[in-house]
């Protein structure tokens, strides 16, 4: 397929600048199979749900992973924080007037002081002075990096509002934006209706906004993102699948993070890296619905919805999305998508 197979028209105004006002005040298109699309509110969500089903959760939380500084030289430069590997050592996107070479000293706002070990591919590998680790040293003295499509900088605001209420693990530079629709209420009354929960941890990296550069979709080649998929998660999804019930995946996050782990064909426990590229033709394991925002025209996440409830579904749900000015992206309105 061509990357402009998976382009739309979107006016400026329906991308989201700003959350709504209340969390979970949000818009839901219902774009079930054999169903005609169905304009709702988020907090309609329960009464797509049935007791038994599996709600997947991915449980990652952003980083404050922007740092500001210099160089010794002098020069200014920006690290946007990907992959913390050790206590004291980060893989980075780093942006200024000239790349720092191997040994490089730098200096962070805060008197944050770090070497440029040396390159990985468009990666930085730096190593942070200092008792305090990484993730440390950015809760103090970083900045929430919100997605490129928002024109405004982060404020206090967004520090709670760029995370789901039930983030736990740092390792992100970006939310899982299907989860930030949930609140603590509407979780409970999940619950008590007999809706299971099942987490599981992909930390999304700044690759998730990087563009498709080639014109078959097939050349992309994807980031890569560590995820983990417990076995505890593992053990609530053969349940459901065993009694009948419905996986629900909060998030195409959740969706890559289950399906690489089922890639052999049966869904396993484990953690790694992961770069799955799913585009049309994809053949799914676990996932049945999903709950996702709206995504970016010629994206992979784009694909990714196309893969999973049809390409032709996909079109005309986003036209719809526009005619109805629905909110786009991360601060956006989301919907429900079954499995073609």
């Amino acid at each position: 397929m061509q990357l402009s197979d998976f382009d739309f028209t979107l006016p400026e105004h329906l991308i989201a600048q700003n959350p709504p006002a209340t969390r979970g005040n949000s818009r839901l298109l219902v774009a079930l199979p054999d169903a005609p699309f169905t304009d709702k509110q988020f907090a309609d969500l329960p009464s797509y749900i049935n007791a038994g089903d599996v709600l997947v959760f991915n449980n990652t939380k952003v980083m404050r992973a922007r740092l500001f500084g210099q160089k010794a030289s002098g020069g200014k430069i920006e690290a946007l924080i990907e992959r913390v590997l050790d206590a004291h050592t980060a893989l980075a996107h780093i942006r200024s007037s000239k790349s720092p070479k191997a040994g490089a000293a730098l200096i962070f706002d805060g008197d944050i002081h770090a070497t440029m070990l040396e390159r990985a591919d468009e990666l930085f590998k730096i190593q942070f002075a200092g008792e305090e680790t990484v993730y440390e040293l950015l809760e103090r003295h970083g900045k929430l990096p919100l997605p490129p499509y928002i024109v405004r900088a982060a404020d206090a605001d967004d520090d709670e509002r760029y995370q789901t209420v039930y983030a736990k693990f740092q390792g992100a530079v970006a939310a899982p934006t299907a989860g930030l629709h949930f609140t603590d209420a509407l979780l409970g009354s999940l619950k008590a209706k007999g809706v299971e929960f099942a987490e599981v941890t992909l930390h999304v990296g700044a690759g998730t906004f990087q563009p498709v550069r080639v014109d078959n979709i097939a050349e992309h080649k994807m980031h890569s993102e560590w995820f983990d998929v417990p076995a505890d998660t593992v053990a609530k999804i053969a349940a459901a699948k065993q009694r009948g019930s419905k996986v629900w995946s909060v998030g195409t996050t959740s969706l890559r993070a289950i399906e690489s782990a089922a890639r052999s064909g049966s869904l396993k426990a484990g953690q790694g890296d992961t770069d799955i590229f799913i585009t049309p033709g994809f053949s799914f394991q676990v996932i049945d619905r999903l709950i996702t925002n709206f995504h970016l025209p010629k994206s992979t996440l784009l694909m990714l919805v196309s893969a999973f409830s049809g390409c032709d579904k996909i079109r005309a749900v986003y036209r719809h999305a526009v005619e109805q000015e629905y909110r786009f992206f991360s601060y956006g309105d989301a919907m429900i998508l079954g499995r073609e």
